[in-house]
């Protein structure tokens, strides 16, 4: 027999750029692990190729070596109050960060 469970939740992504610090490592990796030490969803990360943001530098990659310093997409499947928990986390870090929120339909198809 399978199985099937669903909750609202939210869909968060952070954007940032791939050699961006805080507390001395790597924002991606920093925000993962926050995320991790408070119990909240899981995430990824993804590189992008090419991107630009708010302030119009285009970023991309070169042929066979990074050009510069380019996008980096963290996103989290999350319950909402997770969702909630973990922007306030960043914004008692003080951190200065791009985001996107969305409600998600979160789902485990397994088996009993």
């Amino acid at each position: 027999m399978t199985r099937e469970t669903t909750i609202q939740g939210a869909f968060l992504r952070f954007y940032t750029h791939a050699h961006t610090k805080h507390d001395g490592m790597l924002l991606s990796q920093w925000l993962l692990e926050l995320a991790k030490r408070h119990k909240l969803g899981g995430g990824s990360v993804f590189r992008a190729i090419a991107g630009f943001g708010r302030h119009g530098v285009l970023h991309q990659e070169a042929f066979f070596e990074l050009a510069d310093d380019l996008p980096v997409k963290v996103e989290f499947l999350l319950r909402d109050s997770e969702a909630d928990t973990l922007l306030e986390l960043v914004r008692q870090a003080g951190v200065e960060l791009v985001y996107a929120r969305e409600p998600a339909l979160l789902g485990v198809l397994g088996k009993e």
